[in-house]
């Protein structure tokens, strides 16, 4: 069995070493690889990801920014594990909870793992976003009867051919709640595992505002009713 970390990276050179560092370190019981997916970043990432020279990590660049769910599907074409797991390029997620993320796959209790803020009693990040992923996990449970408790998590993990099969579309931060929706469309049960999180503020680079909530709404929805998103982010 492999591991296959996909890390979408949108100018996060401040952060991108030190999240590669941890995901390299992160002891398993299995291989992995870590695919990068510079999607079209302004700053300095480039500089950064020049000399990185280890045999785990494969480079992917985007010529200019796609969004967050481009960026997967241009790893996903890449991935030779058996699992993929979404990390973010900033540090809000701690890849030391891979173990924790895997292990019910690994056993074969589960196909899909989320990483829940809310049941690992994390700290919380603005209060309007807060409440709105509280929304969004409500009303994709009401839409598709999951009992999740983080449908926003950034820490969505499952099988490379499940992953595939979902035949993902959004281009932007929007890919989550599409996960989300055609995974309930399935009939996929959803098993989620408490995590730790470390939200960052606008100062500090977060990119996701209020109308991305929004636009999550309107995913769930046009899923559940058979139609297609109104344009690709």
């Amino acid at each position: 069995m492999k591991l296959t970390v996909i890390v979408p990276s949108y100018n996060e050179a401040k952060t991108l070493p030190r999240i590669l560092r941890r995901i390299l370190d992160v002891p398993l019981e299995i291989d992995k690889e870590v695919l990068v997916v510079d999607d079209g970043s302004e700053d300095s990432t480039q500089a950064v990801l020049e000399p990185m020279n280890h045999p785990a990590v494969k480079v992917l660049m985007h010529r200019r920014n796609r969004g967050k769910g481009a960026a997967v599907r241009t790893a996903l074409c890449e991935a030779t594990g058996d699992i993929i797991l979404i990390q973010d390029a900033d540090l809000e997620y701690d890849p030391a909870f891979y173990p924790d993320l895997i292990k019910p796959i690994l056993e074969g209790r589960a196909d899909v793992v989320y990483g829940s803020r809310i049941l690992g009693g994390s700290a919380r990040s603005y209060r309007r976003y807060y409440w709105g992923g509280r929304f969004l996990s409500f009303l994709a449970n009401l839409l598709w009867g999951t009992r999740i408790t983080d449908e926003s998590t950034g820490y969505k993990v499952m099988r490379t051919r499940l992953m595939k099969e979902l035949q993902l579309e959004c281009n932007g931060f929007d890919f989550c709640p599409e996960v989300t929706a055609k995974l309930g469309k399935k009939g996929i049960p959803i098993y989620e595992v408490p995590i730790n999180y470390r939200p960052r503020s606008f100062a500090e680079g977060k990119k996701i505002r209020w109308k991305d909530g929004w636009v999550a709404v309107k995913r769930l929805i046009q899923y559940r009713f058979g139609g297609k998103p109104g344009g690709r982010r």
